[in-house]
């Protein structure tokens, strides 16, 4: 096969199975060439070669546990390296379902340094290049648990909170340079994310989306420019509002004195 220029390399984390895998097909048939990837050596370069051998792309499995500093280490400085980097797809992240009495706190440690701080120091990696170019794409994978807090665990759903308020900042400090940062919110997807998380049934749910499915609503999301992409939220404007409404709150904070609800004027004149 004969592949169009390349658009570039587009990296993708957790890119051996589900949302991740799916994001390398789709990138791929794009028109980028890509570094994958993951923990699972095998599965990854079962996917490299499908790709390569299907849409003629360049594509390199970069075995990695991200969990792990040293590995962690050695993608950014692949990242930092290489200038051919124009897209960075943040989906690598683990789950849980239990609760703060059931969970093992070292666990949830772990999913705390894959879930943040490699999203955070891989965007890092790659965003001085992008701002250098002026044009770059950061995805970052977050949840709509991130806002629905209550719904699973509660590292979990902070860590995806993290990731929506992260996107919010960079977008800020990094549209007028050229770079499109978009933060993505599934909800309940088939993947194995809930073999992990311990809760398989839910893969089967009627109200569970296809992984190819969220795939495909968040990137006609991207061309649509949305800074943030919630493909089950049916009416968009449900999240408009919610947005504007944060804004708004934001200036009210701004007081050097308590309110009078709590009537400290009253309690101190007795």
């Amino acid at each position: 096969m004969i592949a169009q220029s390349s658009k570039g390399i587009a990296v993708v984390t957790g890119a051996s199975t589900g949302i991740g895998a799916v994001y390398a097909d789709r990138v791929a048939k794009r028109g980028y060439d890509l570094i994958l990837v993951a923990r699972n050596e095998d599965r990854l370069r079962r996917l490299a070669d499908q790709l390569a051998n299907e849409t003629g792309r360049t594509v390199e499995p970069f075995k990695a546990d991200l969990g792990r500093k040293d590995d962690l280490a050695r993608l950014e400085t692949r990242l930092g390296d290489d200038a051919g980097i124009a897209m960075l797809v943040n989906n690598a992240g683990i789950g849980s379902v239990a609760s703060i009495q059931q969970a093992d706190v070292d666990e949830m440690e772990t999913m705390i340094a894959l879930n943040i701080t490699a999203l955070t120091r891989l965007t890092y990696a790659v965003a001085p290049a992008f701002v250098a170019r002026g044009a770059g794409t950061i995805i970052n994978i977050s949840s709509v648990v991130g806002i629905a807090v209550e719904a699973l665990n509660g590292v979990y759903s902070a860590s995806k909170s993290y990731v929506l308020s992260f996107g919010h900042s960079l977008q800020k400090d990094l549209a007028d340079k050229g770079v499109r940062i978009q933060t993505v919110l599934p909800g309940a997807t088939a993947t194995e994310f809930w073999d992990v998380a311990g809760y398989a049934a839910q893969k089967t749910s009627p109200a569970t989306m296809s992984a190819a499915d969220l795939v495909d609503a968040a990137l006609a999301g991207l061309d649509l420019g949305e800074l943030v992409t919630i493909p089950g939220l049916q009416d968009g404007e449900d999240w408009t509002r919610w947005e504007e409404g944060r804004r708004v709150l934001g200036p009210k904070f701004n007081h050097a004195k308590p309110s009078p609800r709590y009537q400290l004027e009253a309690a101190s004149a007795t």
